[in-house]
Protein backbone atom coordinates (compact mmCIF):
# COMPACT_ATOMS: atom_id res chain seq x y z
CA UNK A 1 0.00 0.00 0.00
CA UNK A 2 1.50 3.48 -0.94
CA UNK A 3 1.51 5.97 1.84
CA UNK A 4 -0.15 8.68 -0.19
CA UNK A 5 -3.01 6.06 -1.01
CA UNK A 6 -6.25 8.05 -0.56
CA UNK A 7 -7.88 4.54 0.75
CA UNK A 8 -5.78 5.25 3.96
CA UNK A 9 -7.66 8.59 5.22
CA UNK A 10 -10.77 6.90 5.41
CA UNK A 11 -9.97 3.12 6.93
CA UNK A 12 -10.52 3.15 10.50
CA UNK A 13 -9.72 0.90 13.33
CA UNK A 14 -13.07 -1.44 13.79
CA UNK A 15 -12.80 -1.28 17.31
CA UNK A 16 -12.55 2.55 18.16
CA UNK A 17 -13.16 3.76 14.80
CA UNK A 18 -9.99 6.13 14.92
CA UNK A 19 -7.47 6.46 12.12
CA UNK A 20 -5.07 4.13 11.38
CA UNK A 21 -1.48 4.13 10.65
CA UNK A 22 1.05 2.78 7.51
CA UNK A 23 3.52 0.10 8.49
CA UNK A 24 5.76 -0.75 5.61
CA UNK A 25 7.94 -3.70 5.50
CA UNK A 26 10.63 -3.99 7.94
CA UNK A 27 14.01 -3.11 6.30
CA UNK A 28 15.60 -6.18 7.33
CA UNK A 29 12.89 -8.71 6.22
CA UNK A 30 11.43 -9.02 2.97
CA UNK A 31 7.71 -9.20 2.57
CA UNK A 32 6.31 -12.77 2.57
CA UNK A 33 9.65 -13.76 4.31
CA UNK A 34 8.12 -16.14 7.08
CA UNK A 35 10.81 -14.45 9.03
CA UNK A 36 8.84 -13.01 11.84
CA UNK A 37 4.86 -12.80 11.94
CA UNK A 38 4.58 -8.96 12.20
CA UNK A 39 7.10 -7.81 10.30
CA UNK A 40 5.41 -7.14 6.67
CA UNK A 41 2.98 -4.23 5.79
CA UNK A 42 0.22 -3.96 8.10
CA UNK A 43 -2.35 -0.75 9.44
CA UNK A 44 -1.73 0.11 13.03
CA UNK A 45 -3.91 1.92 15.96
CA UNK A 46 -1.50 3.28 18.57
CA UNK A 47 -4.14 3.73 20.77
CA UNK A 48 -5.06 0.43 21.06
CA UNK A 49 -1.82 -1.21 20.61
CA UNK A 50 -3.44 -3.06 17.66
CA UNK A 51 -2.00 -4.38 14.57
CA UNK A 52 -3.77 -5.04 11.23
CA UNK A 53 -2.10 -6.82 8.71
CA UNK A 54 -2.05 -6.19 4.75
CA UNK A 55 -2.23 -9.13 2.83
CA UNK A 56 -1.78 -8.83 -0.83
CA UNK A 57 -2.54 -5.46 -0.84
CA UNK A 58 -5.75 -6.04 1.32
CA UNK A 59 -5.94 -4.77 4.73
CA UNK A 60 -7.37 -7.22 6.99
CA UNK A 61 -10.23 -4.85 9.18
CA UNK A 62 -11.96 -7.54 10.75
CA UNK A 63 -11.69 -7.24 14.46
CA UNK A 64 -10.11 -11.07 15.09
CA UNK A 65 -7.65 -9.98 12.47
CA UNK A 66 -6.41 -7.70 14.81
CA UNK A 67 -2.99 -8.46 16.63
CA UNK A 68 -2.71 -7.23 20.36
CA UNK A 69 1.10 -5.79 20.54
CA UNK A 70 2.99 -6.00 23.77
CA UNK A 71 4.67 -2.57 24.97
CA UNK A 72 7.81 -3.35 23.34
CA UNK A 73 6.62 -3.94 20.32
CA UNK A 74 4.35 -0.93 20.66
CA UNK A 75 7.44 1.10 20.41
CA UNK A 76 9.40 -0.32 17.63
CA UNK A 77 5.77 -0.10 16.05
CA UNK A 78 6.17 3.78 16.58
CA UNK A 79 9.44 4.00 15.00
CA UNK A 80 8.14 2.16 12.21
CA UNK A 81 5.19 4.44 11.47
CA UNK A 82 4.68 6.21 8.18
CA UNK A 83 3.92 10.20 9.08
Amino acid sequence: MNPDDPLLKILACPLDKGPLHLLPPSDDEAPHSGAEPGAGEALYNPRLHRRYPIVDGIPQLLPSSGEQVTEDAHEELLKRMVP
